[in-house]
């Protein structure tokens, strides 16, 4: 087992990934509020907006407008998912304003990959070549790797360890042709297959097989072992995750629908505040977001810690 982190980096994913999954119509002021809101949290990334294809994810057709309106805050990254050269070619019209990442985008299952993108392996490692070239020309340098569907799929059943290092192996042979330096891989739990021992054989054989790379670890609570697994990977020394405020959010080609999305931010930032890992961020000012992300969805959100609330309230009365 490696040493616990003494810190951790958090992400904050919920609105991006989950304004692209509620049914109803959230209006950009909405948006551009919970984002102005997190912003003030401590979190120091915000994935703000996807530029995708309003076809297929309507509820980002006002991308351009989110990112025009919010206010961005000092030592905070703004960041934006795109898949193709046509949301490169969106995301770099605010990249003032964005910090845009070069990344490989892969998934260790074909079956999703065809299903999500409607390419095939071989066509995703070739759309991804094609990508990879436009960063470059545009001088944005390529330095991730993300796999979707890291632990398990719906579509084509158990992910195994092999399969995960052959597609990392795919987005390292991308970076190489391109004359670019991976130094970061993201391992996606996209629809909830992890478990703890999942984790643990798959981060083991990522980091035997490639010990310099920084792992983060994507999570979702499909299942309800979300959190499980991000203490596994505390465990296990991971010191970068993915989560969404309130747990907004899942996959909409996951083929669940109402199925949680992300693990919730401020249960993350709960769970290291008790384990003595530092993240940075005021839990109190989290939850106030929380309830927020809330009131704007109209719904109720599957979050134990925006109803439950930290611990801390409760020591004082006790002392």
């Amino acid at each position: 087992m490696a040493d616990l982190p003494h810190a951790v980096e958090i992400s904050e994913e919920g609105p991006r990934e989950g304004f692209q999954i509620e049914k109803g119509k959230i209006g950009s002021a909405d948006k551009i509020a919970l984002i102005d809101a997190l912003s003030a949290t401590g979190v120091k990334s915000i994935q703000v907006v996807s530029f995708v294809s309003p076809k297929l994810v309507p509820s980002w057709a006002d991308a351009e407008t989110v990112v025009a309106g919010f206010t961005a805050a000092p030592g905070v990254a703004y960041t934006a998912l795109w898949f193709n050269e046509a949301g490169l070619a969106r995301a770099l019209a605010f990249r003032d304003k964005l910090s845009l990442k070069g990344s490989i985008s892969l998934s260790a299952s074909e079956a999703f990959s065809r299903k999500n993108l409607n390419r095939d392996r071989p066509g995703q490692i070739e759309a991804m070549r094609r990508q990879t070239a436009a960063h470059v020309a545009a001088g944005i340098a390529v330095t991730r790797i993300g796999v979707m569907a890291a632990f398990g799929c719906n579509y084509s059943g158990d992910i195994s360890p092999a399969d995960v290092i052959t597609t990392v192996a795919d987005g390292l042979g991308i970076a190489t042709e391109a004359g670019q330096t991976i130094r970061d891989l993201s391992l996606a739990d996209t629809m909830g297959w992890a478990t703890p021992a999942r984790i643990e054989r798959v981060v083991g054989a990522v980091r035997s097989r490639w010990p310099a790379l920084a792992l983060s670890l994507h999570l979702h609570d499909t299942r309800g072992l979300g959190i499980a697994n991000a203490y596994e990977g505390l465990r296990l020394g991971v010191a970068r995750y993915d989560a969404a405020v309130a747990g907004l959010g899942g996959c909409p080609f996951a083929g669940q629908p109402g199925a949680p999305g992300n693990i919730a931010t401020e249960e993350l930032a709960l769970l290291c505040e008790e384990m003595g890992i530092a993240t940075g961020i005021d839990l109190e000012a989290l939850i106030a977001a929380a309830r927020l992300a809330e009131q704007i969805v109209g719904r109720q959100l599957p979050s134990a810690a925006l109803r439950s609330g930290t611990l801390k309230g409760f020591r004082s009365k006790a002392a």
